[in-house]
């Protein structure tokens, strides 16, 4: 099957596609998305298509998975997205867990066994965006693909990304701060928490929340950076309401967002608003109840789904995007009601699955 590149508006996209994208795990797709050009540029142009997956793999292909964590519902996601696509293609899966965005040495050491378990490509969601270069071209010296998921990496030899912008998730969020509060009305502070220091996808989201809030009413207060456990997010927060009880705004990751609403509630802080530049189960359940405003969807559930799909289609020679990501829209308290979960996230009984055989 050749790839499918029908052009969309995003209306038609999603009102006619996402109803599809909620079936039955085997018509996932078609799926509205977004293909960059050229492919992996940082600033390439985005443009809407269509994705089509392939209906089946033509052998049982060893794939293994490289994943920073399973520690949020984010990565659980994730696994979930990598695990029901490799079952519905009819290929092997073997998905690893580094332990954590400090643990990059260990990622190092899991893809180096992939390749010597015998891999016929590996998925990378990559603790740092250049700390795995040179693992990435000892694995692509081998003629074994590398497709990059979720996080983004910096190395030109990968054969495929399938990943959103993390610049547009958080100048999604900035921008309505922005508009809440134009320059000229009352100033609001924001206590800004974008995630762990030193991964791509980290800084694509600070760069695009604060080019969004520049020349606004928003003052962000230093970013506190920090590893996306619930504990280390939990006491960011904490530090910062201390030593800034009049903030107006909590904004940052979706673990961020998840442990502000229990601080805020304790605090009796109700006039604070939370933020997320990314959606888990969590974050939805906050935006559900109303303590939470809004999170933009990724959908890394088809993130990873088309990352298989990619890596099967490389290896069997089939033509495929070599750029691409599901389309990012927002969900807030507006709109939730009528989107269908299981479009954007994973079951809530969702447990880790580490080897599809």
């Amino acid at each position: 099957m050749t790839k499918t590149l029908t052009k969309l508006t995003l209306g038609t996209a999603l009102g006619a596609l996402l109803p599809a994208a909620a079936m039955a795990q085997e018509a996932w797709f078609p799926y509205p998305a977004e293909e960059t050009t050229p492919a992996f540029a940082a600033d390439g142009e985005r443009a809407p298509v269509t994705y089509e997956a392939l209906e089946k793999a033509e052998k049982p292909w060893n794939i293994c998975a490289s994943l920073p964590h399973m520690k949020d519902a984010y990565w659980l996601g994730v696994d979930y997205g990598l695990v029901e696509e490799a079952r519905r293609l009819g290929v092997k899966l073997n998905v690893t867990d580094a332990g954590g965005y400090t643990e990059l040495a260990n990622q190092i050491s899991q893809i180096e066994d992939c390749v010597a378990g015998g891999a016929d490509a590996v998925i990378v969601g990559a603790i740092s965006s250049d700390g795995l270069n040179s693992v990435i071209s000892e694995v692509a010296d081998k003629d074994i693909p590398v497709i990059d998921v979720i996080n983004g990496i910096s190395s030109d030899r990968i054969a495929g990304k399938a990943l959103v912008s993390f610049n547009t998730m958080g100048s999604e969020i900035g921008n309505y701060l922005a508009e809440k509060h134009p320059a000229g009305s009352d100033e609001v502070t924001v206590g800004w928490f974008p995630g762990p220091a030193g991964a791509g996808w980290v800084e694509a989201a600070n760069t695009g929340f604060m080019d969004a809030v520049e020349g606004s009413a928003v003052k962000v207060l230093e970013p506190r950076y920090g590893d996306t456990g619930k504990e280390a997010q939990l006491k960011l927060v904490e530090d910062v309401l201390q030593a800034n009880p009049d903030v107006d705004y909590i904004a940052g990751t979706a673990v961020t967002a998840e442990v502000a609403q229990s601080v805020v509630r304790a605090r009796g802080l109700d006039q604070v608003g939370i933020l997320a530049f990314y959606l888990t189960p969590g974050v939805w359940t906050g935006i559900e109840r109303g303590f939470i405003t809004a999170a933009p969807a990724d959908s890394m559930v088809i993130q990873s789904r088309m990352a298989v799909d990619q890596a099967v289609r490389i290896l069997e020679g089939k033509d495929y995007i070599k750029h691409v990501g599901p389309k990012i829209y927002v969900i807030n308290q507006d709109n939730i009601a009528d989107t269908d979960r299981d479009t954007v996230l994973p079951p809530e009984d969702f447990s880790p699955v580490f080897s599809v055989e």
